[in-house]
């Protein structure tokens, strides 16, 4: 599909920030965005990228009402020699599909998805940072903007793509954090939108970990939503053991999300001769390998991060230690390789990299 470039006058072009330092995560916008339509009967129409602005929609939307919503998360990484890469946006592109069938919304071709996404950020470039730890976030979404009261699929969609420059994300360092296993709320349950990434996910997320931090923990770590008993996902990444010879994590057994870092960290791991196990992890078994140690390390893996180091665990009235609560030698190994195929320092053996 030709996607149509909107012109953007000069004066209208933002200021960008001097000292990449302070870009902070999800604050800032580049100066364009992109835009395709769906329309019932039409199919996807009108692809442009145009200037970044609000938009006027009516307050009877579907997607105000009945959240017909999803989104996705990618970077773009500038390289030392200047060149911009992407880390398996193909990937993105599918689980958005995922998503958006479970939401009952219209799937995006591949390539459309992916097209819009390039041009865009070829448009972009020199919005792209190149400060150690820093990388242009990218935020494709979809809503629901048929003008109705009726819970059915909306006749109308807007898919668009919005850039934001962001900072490192351990600001402070990659130090490990304490997580609180939470028994009382859940994130997800079989047969729900737990796999989809959709905005109620998230939403309903959101008291669970404000509890915790009140409580002086970092994250919340959720259990399975039927028996409260299964370790699932951590915050919004998924949650990863390192025991002496293998890595067990939960299986993908619809209430979590297919985690792409989890993928890569998994086929990273495999490469290097270590056994993968996933299965359902009981959350009293996982107390008692951290309490003997079997357990060597603990970790979270997503986007925004890559790896987080997990120092300790609390559940009900105990507070478990991994590793001396330091930065173990696997997960900084994840990291420091994941990283560095992201941004060009080590060589992609796996076909990951797509350049811009």
């Amino acid at each position: 599909m030709e996607i149509k470039k909107v012109s953007l006058p000069e004066e209208k072009r933002k200021t960008k920030i001097a000292d990449e330092s302070q870009l902070g995560f999800g604050k800032i916008f580049t100066d364009r965005m992109l835009m395709v339509e769906w329309k019932s009967g039409k199919g996807w129409v009108d692809a442009r990228i145009e200037p970044y602005a609000p938009f006027v929609l009516d307050p009877s939307c579907l997607v105000f009402h009945y959240a017909q919503e999803i989104f996705e998360g990618l970077k773009a990484y500038r390289w030392s020699d200047g060149s911009i890469a992407l880390f398996r946006p193909e990937m993105n592109a599918r689980r958005f599909n995922v998503s958006a069938d479970r939401l009952c919304m219209p799937q995006i071709p591949e390539e459309l998805f992916l097209q819009g996404i390039k041009e865009l950020v070829q448009l972009e470039k020199d919005w792209v940072p190149s400060a150690e730890g820093t990388s242009l976030y990218i935020r494709p979404a979809m809503i629901a903007v048929e003008p109705v009261l009726g819970v059915h699929p909306s006749d109308h969609y807007y898919f668009f793509v919005i850039l934001s420059p962001v900072g490192a994300y351990y600001a402070s360092g990659f130090n490990p954090i304490k997580l609180l296993v939470e028994d009382r709320y859940v994130r997800a349950t079989p047969g729900g939108t737990g796999e989809a990434k959709t905005g109620g996910n998230y939403a309903s997320s959101l008291k669970a970990g404000l509890e915790a931090k009140k409580k002086g923990y970092d994250q919340v770590l959720w259990l399975d939503g039927v028996n409260k008993r299964y370790i699932e996902e951590v915050g919004a990444m998924n949650m990863l053991f390192a025991y002496e010879d293998r890595i067990v994590t939960a299986p993908l057994d619809g209430s979590i999300l297919h985690g792409i870092t989890r993928d890569s960290v998994l086929t990273l791991a495999k490469s290097l001769g270590i056994k993968i196990e996933e299965r359902k992890i009981d959350v009293v078994e996982l107390m008692n390998d951290i309490r003997s140690g079997k357990v060597k390390e603990a970790f979270g893996s997503g986007t925004a991060a890559v790896v987080t180091p997990v120092g300790a665990i609390c559940y009900r009235d105990e507070c478990l230690t991994i590793d001396d609560g330091k930065v173990g030698k696997l997960t900084q190994k994840l990291y420091d390789t994941l990283s560095g195929i992201q941004t060009g320092k080590i060589a992609d053996s796996f076909g990951w990299i797509q350049k811009i």
